[in-house]
């Protein structure tokens, strides 16, 4: 297709989504709507792309440049109907010539395969007018598929316009149509706005070509799923859920293994490798790559991540982290922005990272806050250890060397370093550097105050059990 048009019409208000962001700019499976057919429009190599732009432009525009940046932007003031918005985009095309092919920016099922077959028909067949439709149970809204006795498209008719008899047909158009440029730019100028809701009809241009003698033609598409839009959220979860479930199967078929799909979230950037596990409870979001082998769940959220071959990552939320081959991660992990975790490293139950790089072999096994800090190769981090990187100003970072070990309950107050080999003792709070294979200690001394529960909190349980423990202790020592 040398010289191809794509036509892209978002300028609607969608007011029964009842939101303040613009109908085609809600998110499904990672993408905005509209982006999702900016996607399919992009597989069929067009020579350019117009979008039609309306209501709340200042947020749709510059999404569409951002995703296709070489799209034209034509924006149509008043919503007058399709014909109204077409007429708009041509003039921005500045083509007469070739082939115009419209599509809705609301249809994120649409693929670009479909739409590739769907031109490619309407070339070879030279018609005026291709549509592409469909055969659904429950037509009402649609536009129908008029025929006449011979088979062959005489007009779509709108809803409002249609006849009892008319609303019967199951064949309905899905509103992405081609057209031979030449024809179209004729046919717009003729279509009027004298119909139920006083729009000008795009689709009054198969009538125009029937008139003219020209050849009118449907694509019946056997997944007219691909086809449909969400005019509010109900329509729009609905959406999400066929989206998922097509994104899940595909990969099961590319040799994951899905536990659940039911309860799986996939969304439409995520990369897995075969022979990857993906168990019950997972969602699996944005960029995420996920390696061969690696387990994943349950119950887990990755966004933005990469995750290492062979790893586990089990009931944890993760952002924008990675994740080295055969490591570790949770139950009850947060892992945060910036987090790093090497081969064969642990992060543990109840611990959140933060723009933090913890090295091969490392483990952070519990209780623990590690932010702004770098842990070194194969060093273990105690029990309910805190990184204090935070003085009320700046974060400051802290620098553990490899292979140390740290004692439990010790507070690190950034910015500070532990040499390699070194270690910490329980309860210490490191403000100084440890240098290498020393050991920090900072607690004092215990003292016990004996006889304090019995004087300081008579008449209390605790003070009873001390009372009696004594007396017991003193007729054990006589």
């Amino acid at each position: 297709m040398d010289n191809l048009t794509v036509i892209v019409l978002a300028a609607g208000g969608g007011t029964r989504m009842k939101s303040k962001t613009m109908k085609v700019l809600h998110p499904i499976a990672g993408r905005s709507m509209i982006g999702h057919v900016l996607r399919a429009v992009q597989a069929v190599e067009p020579t350019r792309v117009v979008a039609v732009v309306g209501h709340q432009r200042e947020q749709v525009g510059p999404h569409i440049t951002e995703q296709l940046p070489s799209a034209v932007l034509a924006v149509q003031e008043q919503q007058q109907g399709t014909g109204h918005a077409v007429r708009i985009a041509m003039e921005a095309a500045g083509t007469t010539t070739g082939t115009v092919l419209v599509a809705a920016g609301d249809t994120p099922l649409l693929e670009g395969e479909s739409l590739r077959v769907f031109a490619e028909e309407h070339e070879a067949a030279q018609r005026a007018v291709s549509i592409l439709s469909g055969r659904v149970a429950d037509p009402f809204g649609y536009g129908r598929i008029v025929r006449n006795h011979e088979g062959d498209v005489e007009a779509i008719v709108e809803e409002k316009d249609a006849t009892p008899e008319q609303r019967e047909i199951a064949e309905i158009s899905s509103g992405i149509l081609a057209f031979d440029a030449e024809f179209l730019v004729s046919a717009l100028e003729r279509i009027t706005n004298d119909n139920a809701k006083g729009e000008y009809y795009l689709t009054d241009a198969v009538g125009l070509a029937r008139e003219d003698g020209l050849t009118v033609g449907a694509h019946v598409i056997d997944d007219v799923e691909q086809t449909e839009g969400a005019n509010d959220r109900v329509q729009l979860a609905e959406l999400g859920r066929k989206l998922n479930q097509r994104i899940v199967t595909r990969w099961m078929r590319e040799g994951v293994t899905v536990m659940d799909p039911a309860t799986t979230w996939i969304e439409a950037d995520v990369v897995i490798e075969p022979d990857a596990t993906i168990l019950p409870g997972t969602q699996l979001l944005g960029a995420t790559l996920v390696h061969e082998d690696a387990v994943i769940g349950p119950d887990t959220t990755l966004k933005d991540c990469e995750i290492g071959v062979g790893a586990r990552v089990v009931r944890t939320h993760a952002e924008l982290a990675v994740i080295g081959d055969r490591a570790s991660v949770g139950p009850f992990a947060y892992l945060r922005p910036g987090s790093r975790l090497g081969v064969g490293g642990k992060i543990g139950t109840f611990v959140e990272t933060k723009n933090s790089s913890i090295g091969d072999g490392a483990k952070v096994p519990h209780l623990s806050y590690v932010g702004d800090a770098e842990i070194g190769e194969g060093t273990n981090i105690g029990a309910g250890t805190i990184f204090a990187n935070y003085d009320g100003i700046a974060k400051h970072r802290t620098v553990i060397g490899r292979h140390a070990r740290t004692g439990s309950n010790n507070t690190f107050v950034a910015p500070v370093e532990v040499g390699d080999g070194a270690g910490t003792a329980g309860g210490t709070t490191v403000r100084r550097n440890v240098p290498a294979g020393a050991l920090a200690v900072s607690s004092s001394p215990q003292r016990n105050l004996e006889g304090w529960t019995e004087s300081r909190r008579p008449g209390t349980a605790q003070a009873e059990a001390a009372r009696t423990a004594r007396e017991q202790q003193e007729k054990t020592d006589q």
